[in-house]
């Protein structure tokens, strides 16, 4: 699967003059190469805090994304690096810089809620960039967490918002940098991830100004089920700060390198895959059309909506997902296959591994065919395909055949014509020439499949021939004439028995071409919903760790109908996880069922698709 590394960032997504947001379409392009999972990792925060340097970090470059040593707001919309995700083989890291919230100089507020939330929507993983230290100063420049519930919709309908904006978004990652606290609480030492947990704590009451202090703190609870937290020392002194770009890790206070090296590991290593609601993944050119349908509707006045970019991401990927499988698998059949073949198992062969390839190839550009619809479509298409090669093999056989035949035979014909063997003994000369023919015909190479089907036919039409010769050598003996008779006649019926074994042979393998094609489809099928359903299995747990630590700490600090209400999406979360594990098992149930009922009928693979595809829309 293709991947791509970018020496530099780009933009990808810029404010006009108009102050309309749009999607850079150098940026499209660069996702639109990169067909392997992505793991998205966005950095927000306030201006001129050193976000960049962390991505920059993150990339393994000195410089990449802008780094400004003035006032000023270096970094304008999204930018994005994609660079080959260093621990996990096969995916694609992509980073995205966001520039900085609060910049006096934008004039719209509006503008910061939605950097904020297309970095949301977009990322799995979500850097919160601050300086000093969290407090209450510091979570009110968080607003926009508390408006997020605004400017996102998951789906349309009434559902429990929280759980569901907690499924969907990504894991948080607070950075303060220049700490200078001791990481301590009631003089006993604590962890970063402690401290974080300790500044989110509600206050008990319903008083306004309790419920404006817990506001932020409340939705960075509900909204993010993994929260982790680094604190980072100044790094140099202000001097040499002006010049970061150009210091390395030497030129660096230690622990603040050390602390670098921590964060970027913990992003390498457990920064998870974007995926949207129920696991299923996403690739780079996933990505940049859902980056394009929030624009759009931003630009629109909408709200986005998560359930809708699913939806319209399914119906343009999927179409897609099947055109080029088919485009890879024509590609490869022409590559390999030159007619005609020896053998119906030699092209089989050849449509086998270009399948295998196609349906990968589909499988891993899917999205979300629900009813599989569309691996149905490509699964008849591809058998409509081979069905037209296997086709053309064999007229092309017949062909090449027909041309040995009138080279190896032509000294025959001429004798024919000029009726030298109606004569005496003529019988005799002309079965000797027909068997030095047949010989000289069978040693020819590359003549394909058809090749004693064609001779049959060849030599059928030579038996009437070949009895008027026997007739008009009027003096052979009876006896004699018998036994030749009988000859041609066992000769002819060895012919149809070859050429009958040859055909059977040619459907059996046809049949085991579309045995092994309905399997190829349903186990590759099998194994992404297998991912997923773990994928969802783990999100689903993920919430349940979530709300059960949420309930812990309110219980803590007695907020009784929190608990109670926490209890309850507990229980329907667990349900729907006893569901997902049902689905599990049922997938190899469904797997077993659809081959056992090809092995019975084995109708082609049209309906075959049918009866396997079917069979999971209608069991899961």
């Amino acid at each position: 699967m293709a991947s791509v590394g970018m020496q530099v960032p780009v933009c990808l997504l810029e404010n006009g003059a108009d102050g309309r947001m749009s999607v850079q379409q150098e940026a499209l392009q660069i996702l639109e190469q990169i067909q392997q999972p992505v793991v998205v990792v966005a950095v927000v925060g306030l201006y001129r805090t050193g976000k960049s340097y962390l991505m920059n970090r993150l990339a393994g470059k000195q410089t990449g994304f802008a780094l400004g040593s003035t006032i000023e707001s270096k970094t304008k919309g999204i930018w994005m690096w994609c660079v080959p995700h260093p621990n996990k083989p096969g995916h694609t890291l992509v980073l995205l810089d966001t520039e900085g919230l609060g910049d006096v100089d934008k004039g719209d507020e509006k503008h910061d809620t939605w950097i904020f939330c297309l970095a949301v929507l977009l990322s799995s993983t979500l850097v919160y960039n601050s300086m000093g230290t969290i407090d209450n100063n510091a979570l009110e420049k968080l607003q926009y967490v508390t408006e997020l519930t605004e400017v996102i919709q998951v789906k349309s309908g009434e559902y429990d918002q929280t759980t569901e904006l907690m499924r969907v978004f990504p894991s948080f990652v607070w950075t303060v940098r220049d700490f200078t606290l001791e990481l301590q609480l009631n003089g006993q030492p604590i962890t970063a991830d402690q401290y974080l947990e300790s500044a989110l704590k509600l206050k008990p009451g319903s008083k306004p100004e309790i419920l404006r202090h817990n506001q932020v703190r409340q939705g960075l609870r509900d909204f993010f089920a993994v929260r982790r937290c680094f604190v980072f020392e100044r790094p140099a002194s202000t001097k040499k700060m002006r010049q970061m770009e150009q210091l390395t890790d030497d030129d660096l206070d230690e622990s603040f390198v050390e602390e670098a090296e921590n964060f970027c590991h913990y992003i390498f290593s457990n920064a998870q895959p974007k995926t949207m609601r129920g696991g299923l993944g996403l690739t780079g050119r996933m990505l940049g059309c859902l980056a394009e349908t929030y624009v759009e509707a931003i630009r629109s006045g909408k709200v986005p909506c998560l359930e809708s970019a699913v939806e319209s991401l399914a119906l343009i990927q999927n179409g897609r997902a099947v055109a080029e499988a088919l485009d890879l698998y024509q590609r490869e059949m022409q590559r390999w296959v030159r007619l005609p073949t020896d053998t119906q198992e030699a092209l089989s062969h050849i449509h086998a591994r270009a399948e295998e390839e196609a349906i990968s190839s589909f499988i891993n550009a899917s999205f979300n065919d629900l009813e599989h619809t569309h691996q149905d479509e490509l699964m008849r298409r591809v058998c409509e395909q081979f069905e037209e090669y296997c086709k053309a093999n064999e007229e092309e056989s017949r062909r090449v055949c027909r041309g040995v035949l009138l080279r190896v035979f032509a000294p025959l014909e001429k004798k024919l014509r000029g009726k030298l063997f109606m004569r005496h003994g003529g019988h005799q000369l002309l079965s000797a020439a027909l068997q030095d023919g047949v010989q000289k015909y069978r040693t020819e190479k590359r003549k394909g499949l058809m090749s004693e089907q064609v001779l049959a036919e060849f030599l059928h039409e030579k038996e009437c021939v070949c009895q008027s010769v026997l007739k008009a050598g009027a003096s052979i003996a009876h006896a004699q004439k018998q036994l030749e008779e009988a000859r041609l006649g066992a000769e002819s019926a060895a012919r149809r028995v070859r050429c009958e074994q040859e055909e059977q042979r040619r459907c059996e393998e046809r049949r085991r071409d579309e045995e092994r094609s309905f399997h190829t489809h349903m186990e590759q099928l099998l194994l992404k919903m297998q991912r997923e359903n773990s994928r969802a299995q783990e999100e689903t747990q993920r919430l349940i760790h979530a709300k059960l630590q949420e309930q812990r700490e309110v219980q803590e600090q007695g907020h009784v109908g929190c608990v109670e209400a926490l209890e309850e999406e507990v229980q329907a979360l667990r349900r729907e996880q006893q569901q997902q594990e049902a689905q599990r098992s049922t997938l190899t149930t469904v797997l077993d069922t659809a081959g056992t009922a090809a092995a019975l009928c084995l109708p082609g693979v049209g309906k075959l698709a049918g009866i396997g595809l079917s069979l999971l829309s209608r069991h899961l």
